[in-house]
């Protein structure tokens, strides 16, 4: 490893959406990335096609399921197999799925808390001496519920408050070497599957901002966290101003 070498950061989840954009960000900040992905091979290759055709030798695409422990093993190895080094570790990847009262199941449990709580620590866990190594840092993805409860979706919001106690103790674990904040969205994108107009409006009249926010601002921020040096154990909330609505 020398100072010449790229830095290299590693997204979850970074085919699509948000993640997406995350790691163009990066990589035009100049970092060489690499881009997880579970089912959307072909959004990440095209991805990484893209980013090449930038700049050579600069995106790779990992696939991994990260409800499996061996998967997340496997893709903590084969990213600091790729470049023999790792500088950041965005934690993006997330399930988003409704979990009412005496509709929940175990398997519903196991996914909600495995993709945003449990496989963001086993992925720092494996990928901490790297980290310590190069002197990284690591930005979760957590959410404005993880404060602010979203109805019918009680395993989620605990999944994405564990992630921010997880933030800060990890900070504390990994410090000075490592570390560790998290970014908090708020209305960014509505789900794939859209949303009613009244809904929109509905959410919309809550952010003192009057506005959706961009991908690109929540990009912003992650790397914003990646490049601070004297921040850690800190939740930073892209939200526009929504936390503070009653």
């Amino acid at each position: 490893m020398t100072d010449a070498a790229p830095r290299v950061a590693l997204v979850t989840g970074a085919a699509r959406r948000i993640g997406a954009t995350i790691a163009q960000r990066l990589h035009a900040d100049g970092y060489a990335v690499l881009l997880h992905h579970n089912r959307s091979g072909d959004a990440a290759l095209a991805l990484a096609a893209s980013l090449e055709q930038i700049r050579s030798n600069s995106a790779a695409t990992l696939a991994a399921d990260l409800l499996i422990g061996g998967d997340i093993a496997r893709l903590a190895g084969d990213a600091l197999a790729r470049w023999g080094r790792l500088d950041l570790l965005v934690n993006n990847a997330s399930v988003f799925r409704p979990s009412p009262l005496g509709a929940s199941s175990p398997p519903l449990w196991d996914e909600l808390i495995g993709s945003n709580l449990r496989a963001p620590f086993l992925l720092a866990e494996a990928l901490a001496p790297a980290l310590r190594a190069s002197r990284g840092a690591i930005v979760n993805l957590v959410d404005l519920y993880a404060e602010r409860p979203l109805a019918d979706h009680a395993i989620y919001s605990a999944a994405k408050a564990g992630l921010v106690m997880l933030t800060r103790s990890l900070a504390r674990d990994l410090a000075p070497s490592v570390r560790v904040n998290a970014v908090a969205p708020g209305a960014i994108l509505w789900p794939e599957a859209g949303a009613d107009e009244a809904a929109q409006a509905a959410i919309l009249a809550r952010v003192p901002l009057a506005r959706m926010g961009s991908a690109e601002d929540i990009a912003a921020a992650v790397a914003f966290l990646a490049g601070a040096p004297y921040v850690t154990g800190q939740t930073l909330r892209v939200d526009g101003g929504r936390h503070m609505a009653g």
